[in-house]
């Protein structure tokens, strides 16, 4: 395959790709590990998430949402099932989004502006694919840039597809708001 971009811009777009992998992975892998490990850890996390309305149990999304951050953190971080990954993490950041930060933009008010970031980096990196230092390119899952498996917009479709297509089903299936913020958004 050719590519319309020279050398040196697929080395930078190379280094650009491992950077963000490098700050992505472990950001999502700590922000999973603290659900679990520390502040309340499971328990805590359980209690929280029932707390929001997450049916028909607190425990199994508490587990599902560190497993799933701490999981696709490394996966990321390696470059390993690059767009899945990805996909992964949009996941978990349109439910986070839709359930508890729709409300403001600013994090200090609990708002959009840490999850919107997370998916859009997650949504980059999964489109482009791993990069040259990858473990996708070490197995051959990505030719080059743009490419996952041979397949130009392949790695766009599963990141996009998989990860607001889960977050949402998770949503339609299991969120049902607590009374008062059901009545309040009326």
């Amino acid at each position: 395959m050719t590519s319309a971009v020279s050398s040196n811009s697929f080395l930078q777009v190379d280094l650009v790709l491992l950077i963000l992998r490098l700050v992505v992975g472990p950001t999502i892998f700590w922000h999973g590990y603290n659900k679990m490990f520390r502040g309340g850890k499971i328990a805590g996390t359980a209690r929280w998430f029932s707390s929001m309305g997450m049916r028909p149990n607190g425990t199994v999304h508490a587990y599902s949402a560190s497993l799933t951050e701490m999981g696709c953190g490394v996966l990321l971080l390696v470059g390993l099932l690059t767009p899945l990954a990805a996909a992964g993490v949009m996941s978990v950041m349109v439910v986070a989004g839709w359930t508890v930060h729709r409300h403001a933009f600013l994090i200090t008010k609990e708002g959009l502006e840490y999850v919107l970031l997370l998916a859009t980096l997650c949504f980059a990196v999964g489109s482009l694919g791993g990069g040259k230092w990858s473990l996708d390119r070490v197995f051959g899952l990505s030719d080059h840039v743009g490419y996952f498996l041979g397949r130009e917009w392949l790695g766009m479709a599963i990141t996009v597809v998989v990860g607001v297509g889960a977050g949402t089903l998770l949503l339609l299936a299991c969120y049902r708001p607590p009374a008062k913020e059901a009545e309040s958004n009326s």
